[in-house]
Order: C-alpha cells, then sequence, then structure tokens
C-alpha cells in the first residue's frame, strides 16, 4: 500500500474545477469532487492501475480518468504523488508537469 500525497497545485486545479462547475451546478461540483477522491484512493492499493499518457508515454507518469477530467500522478518508492488534475481537452505537455514536480518552485 502507497501513500497518496496531493501536491499544492493538484489541489489548485480539483477546487478551480470544482468552482468552473458547480457555478451552474453545485450537486455535481460535489459529485465530481467525490468520485475524483474516490479513484484517487483506489490508487494507494493499485498504484499502477492507471494508464500511461500518449504524450507522455516514454515518462514515469500514469493517469485515471474520472469524466471530464484526467488525474496525472507518479509513484517514488511508496509515494504516489497526485500532479495535475484537468479537464478533458487540455493540451498535456513534458512542459507543462516538470513545473509541478514535489520540491521544485511553482
Amino acid at each position: 500500500m502507497v501513500e497518496i500525497v496531493w501536491t499544492e497545485t493538484a489541489l489548485n486545479d480539483l477546487d478551480a474545477i470544482a468552482d468552473y462547475v458547480a457555478f451552474d451546478k453545485p450537486e455535481a461540483a460535489r459529485a465530481l469532487v467525490q468520485r475524483i477522491i474516490a479513484h484517487v484512493e483506489e490508487l494507494a492499493v493499485h498504484p499502477d492501475s492507471g494508464s500511461k499518457p500518449a504524450e507522455l508515454s516514454a515518462s514515469r507518469y500514469r493517469q485515471i480518468v474520472e469524466s471530464p477530467c484526467s488525474v496525472l500522478y507518479r509513484c517514488e518508492g511508496n509515494t504516489l504523488y497526485i500532479v495535475y488534475v484537468m479537464r478533458g481537452g487540455r493540451q498535456l505537455t513534458k512542459a507543462l508537469l516538470s513545473k509541478r514536480e514535489p520540491g521544485k518552485p511553482k
């Protein structure tokens, strides 16, 4: 079992998505956040269950999809870092993720 650590930027992503959805549908926003958190918690037992993003196939990152969002993460030993939560349609790049490495300046 791994420890799950949400980076500050990933939490900010989740908050921003929830705020956007809540503008029109507060209950839908609450349900989406609950589904995302539940899906992430499953990673504690199955950290390799996420797929490798096509854009980053040769990297150490994986993703889970909780429509309409993707959650990007990576494992280091017994720690799983949630690095990015993004809405579908956003373009994912290595440069974008390199700014979100745990321990690096934001």
